[in-house]
């Protein structure tokens, strides 16, 4: 399988995720709450239509690893068609930029093989340039996903094995939704708890998860309904990745 049609390789954040979206899925939602009482199911429709209805956010994950020292660190700004990021593990260093012409990804040679899963030989090639996908390829449309607005409907759990409480933080009540994801052979026991606003915008805040390895992820959602302007990288620092992998 060429680059073309890889994700960014699995980093611990990207297990953990992967335990907390994918496992999951999006949630069937409905709208079973009677008139003043809200439900996990609508809240859960509630936030899935207030999320959809955003220009853009401001996501910070921070995980770490009961067996590692090296944290990993994600900082994104994601809009309705485009969207970046920038990854830290370690010394490894990453950035993905999505417009809607194109897909670049840039980092130093650890983040490149580390983090993204080239091969030495080929993040040599790069070197300091932004390797580029076109739109229609498989690797845009995956960056996009990961990039866009979208992917934050991704934080919904579902409904069915859902806690639903409320606590008060900073004076202002909050909702917390907790759940579990159960042990697979590549991924340990998840608790997980997303806490939503209850101050008109019923939008995520934040979201911890917990391993029972030790392993820890806590993402933090901000500047809701921002503008996301990416810029394009300068032509004569963008390679296409049919120059660096065929």
């Amino acid at each position: 399988m060429d680059l073309s049609e890889r994700r960014v390789a699995l980093s611990l954040f990207q297990l953990l995720a992967l335990g907390i979206f994918g496992l999951l899925g999006l949630a069937v939602l409905s709208t079973d709450a009677y008139a003043g009482v809200v439900t996990t199911n609508s809240l859960l429709s509630t936030a899935k239509s207030a999320i959809a209805a955003q220009t853009g956010a401001h996501v910070v994950s921070m995980a770490s690893s009961a067996s590692s020292s090296s944290g990993e660190k994600i900082i994104a700004d994601v809009g309705v068609t485009s969207g970046m990021e920038v990854i830290s593990q370690g010394k490894a260093k990453l950035s993905v930029k999505v417009t809607t012409t194109g897909a670049y990804v840039s980092g130093n040679s650890s983040g490149l093989t580390t983090i993204f899963g080239f091969s030495a030989a080929d993040a040599n090639k790069v070197g300091s340039d932004w390797v580029f996908w076109k739109t229609g390829t498989s690797q845009y449309s995956n960056l996009k996903s990961d990039v866009t607005i979208s992917s934050v409907l991704e934080v919904l759990p579902k409904a069915k094995g859902t806690k639903l409480s409320t606590r008060t933080v900073g004076g202002t009540k909050v909702y917390d939704l907790k759940w579990t994801t159960a042990a697979t052979s590549s991924l340990p026991k998840l608790s997980n708890t997303l806490t939503i606003s209850t101050n008109g915008s019923t939008l995520p805040t934040e979201e911890a998860s917990a391993a029972s390895d030790g392993a820890k992820v806590t993402t933090v959602f901000s500047k809701w309904g921002e503008h996301v302007l990416v810029s394009t990288p300068p032509a004569s620092s963008t390679v296409a990745v049919a120059r660096i992998t065929g």
